[in-house]
Formats: C-alpha cells, sequence, structure tokens
C-alpha cells in the first residue's frame, strides 16, 4: 500500500506527491543503471521511472477518463506524425528532469540551497513513503528513499530558483503597450441545433435572412438604439469581450473589423464568417481593468523568456545525453498506473491514508485500478 504523508506537502515542489496515489503492475528495473547525463553528473533510471509514473498516473486516471479512454489506448495515440501520446510524455518528463539538473548545478551561483527544514521534510517524506509501500509496489514506481529524496531535492531547488532566475527583467509597461479595448458583439449562426442536440446547416435563404436581421441590429444601434435592447428583440444575444489588435478570440474578422473603429459607441458592419454572423459595438478604448491584467501577463511573459533564455544558455554550455536503450524499459503502455482516493484504499484493503494510498498488484491493468 503506497501512502505519501502530510509533511511533505511543506515542500511547495511536492504538491503533486502530497496528493498523488498510484496503482500499477509491478515490475522490476535496475535503479542504478544511468539513463541520461547532464554535464558531469548521471540521471539514474530510479529517479526518472519515479518522476515518469507518478506522470503516468495523472494522465491515466484523469486526462484518460475525460477522453472516454483507457490508459493503454490513450498512450498508443499518435499526437504529431509518428509520435505516439507516450513518446510525447516520456520526452516531455526527459526535458524537465535535464532542466531540474541543469539548474540545481547553477543554484550556488544565486546561494540557493536547501533549507535545514526543507532536507528534513525530504527525509520523513521519502520515509514515509518507504515504510509504507510494499516491495512490489516500489518496483514499480521506483519508490525507493534515494530516488524519492534526489527528485523532491531537484524540484525545491528549481522552486527556488526560478524567481532568481527571472530577476532584473523590465517591469515598466505602460497603458500603450498594454492597451486593451472592449466591446459587445452578437454571433448569429450559420448551425442549428434540435432539442435532441441534432444540428444542421441553414440554407441560403436562411443565411440571407440572417443577414438582413443582422443588418437592421446594425442600423437601429447607428440610429441611436441601444444594442442590447434591439438585440433581445430580434432573438439575439449580446456578449462581452476585452480585445487588441493581435487577439484572436471570438473570432480574428470581428477582432479586426471592432479594433478599426474610431469612437466608442460605433459599430461594426456585419461581419461575415464561414460559420456566421459577428455584430461588434466598441464600448471602450481602453479598458481600465483589461489593460492592468495585460501589464502582469507581459511582465510574466518577461520573466519566462529571461528564465527560459537562461536556462537554454546554461544547456547549451554542456553535453545532455540520453541512453534511448535505458530509457525505453519505461513503458506507461504494459505497465499500467492510476490514482486512488485515500476513500478508495480504505475500502480496497481497510487501510487509512491521509492524502491517498495506491497499491501495485502484478497484473496488467493499463491503467484500470488494481485495488
Amino acid at each position: 500500500m503506497i501512502r505519501l504523508g502530510r509533511r511533505a506537502a511543506v515542500l511547495a515542489a511536492a504538491g503533486m506527491l502530497a496528493a498523488v496515489s498510484v496503482t500499477g503492475c509491478s515490475g522490476s528495473i535496475d535503479t542504478d543503471e544511468v539513463v541520461a547525463t547532464v554535464g558531469d553528473e548521471e540521471i539514474t533510471l530510479g529517479v526518472a521511472n519515479f518522476y515518469a509514473r507518478m506522470m503516468q498516473g495523472q494522465y491515466e486516471t484523469y486526462y484518460a477518463q475525460m477522453m472516454g479512454t483507457t490508459g493503454d489506448a490513450m498512450w498508443t495515440q499518435e499526437v504529431s506524425d509518428g509520435v505516439t501520446m507516450e513518446q510525447s510524455m516520456k520526452d516531455s518528463v526527459m526535458t524537465t528532469l535535464e532542466n531540474m539538473y541543469v539548474i540545481s548545478q547553477h543554484a550556488s551561483e544565486y546561494d540557493v540551497s536547501l533549507t535545514d527544514e526543507e532536507k528534513v521534510a525530504i527525509e520523513e517524506a521519502a520515509q514515509q513513503f518507504d515504510a509504507d509501500n510494499t516491495d512490489e509496489a516500489k518496483e514499480t514506481v521506483s519508490g525507493y528513499r534515494q530516488d524519492i529524496e534526489k527528485y523532491l531535492e531537484l524540484a525545491t531547488i528549481q522552486n527556488k530558483m526560478i524567481p532568481k532566475m527571472q530577476e532584473g527583467i523590465d517591469e515598466n509597461v505602460t497603458d500603450e503597450e498594454a492597451a486593451q479595448k472592449s466591446m459587445q458583439y452578437v454571433f448569429l449562426s450559420y448551425t442549428t441545433t434540435d432539442d435532441d442536440g441534432n444540428s444542421a446547416d441553414l440554407s441560403d435563404d436562411e443565411k440571407a435572412a440572417l443577414m438582413t436581421n443582422a443588418q437592421s441590429l446594425v442600423d437601429r444601434v447607428r440610429a441611436g438604439e441601444d444594442m442590447e435592447t434591439v438585440a433581445t428583440e430580434l432573438g439575439m444575444t449580446v456578449n462581452t469581450a476585452t480585445f487588441d489588435s493581435e487577439s484572436t478570440s471570438p473570432n480574428s474578422d470581428l477582432i479586426a473589423a471592432a479594433d478599426a473603429l474610431a469612437n466608442e459607441g460605433d459599430i461594426t458592419d456585419p461581419v461575415e464568417t464561414d460559420n456566421g454572423i459577428y455584430i461588434g459595438r466598441l464600448t471602450s478604448l481602453l479598458d481600465r481593468e483589461a489593460t492592468d491584467q495585460e501589464k502582469e501577463n507581459i511582465i510574466s511573459q518577461r520573466q519566462q523568456d529571461q528564465y527560459d533564455s537562461l536556462l537554454q544558455e546554461w544547456k547549451d554550455a554542456i553535453d545532455i545525453t540520453v541512453n534511448d536503450k535505458v530509457w525505453d524499459k519505461v513503458d506507461f503502455v504494459d505497465t499500467g498506473v492510476s490514482i486512488t482516493t485515500s476513500q478508495e484504499a480504505e475500502n480496497s484493503d481497510g487501510a487509512s491514508a491521509d492524502d491517498g494510498a495506491a497499491s501495485a498488484d502484478g497484473s496488467d491493468t493499463s491503467g484500470e485500478s488494481a485495488e
């Protein structure tokens, strides 16, 4: 029975572990094998497998369910030409691990290190994980102290390094740079849906009638009538949106037409698209709330850009290699992992788990819970 104690939750970087439980097929691997090298430092298969299995569990439990599929079917789906979801996930896992190792190698340059409290929290989380799990379960997810501790150390250091790596960016953003306009708009769809959920395209005559109504709305608003009042009378729904010239939602053609309006209160001509007709009315040339939010977005993007640039610079300065033959031993299709709640764990074996529980039963569940 795999359990993760609340003590691990004191680490922001370990949030995933504090609430995660896994179930899966048992499988033995040499956790000391080197799966990759980052400069002069080695990534063991144990650390890589542990992180990969945590991510696998989240995806099989939540995403597969939302997609209406099973774990093994999900991992074999192609996400791009010749690349399965399993390959994509494993590439993402390896890149994340490489980044964490690189960042930890530069931590001393920023006077970043683990505090005594963090070291204790990591040790206690690893000890509890180790003590509460069977050997069979730990073989499946590489849930051994040295692997868990190494992952938590790396993740905690990365968490502390992020703000350090983002320091010094220009946080001055003018209204002009961040300016967001606002508008009211209606959309008249070329598709109808009946009570049973069946959809049908409008005929040419119906589309022409829709355009007539759209033009009527435009003409009456330009004559001084209230847009919402007229729209309600014509059976239309008025929506609101904030935007700038680079926005694409709700529709890029509507955005271009609305952005070209010179004065607040101006309304566009009917904007015909493949899916229907849009009409927009400019309500503000500078939406204060949206503009202030965009300023925050711009600052956040600058921080992210600096972080990414610095990380890439560090990675370019060293050799990073992956041993594909070793990494291939981590297989999501044949070894299923799923998350169970603490209540499910209690129901399955009578044991109580504060933050969740998991088991590995040795059968090929391929993402199904082995409880």
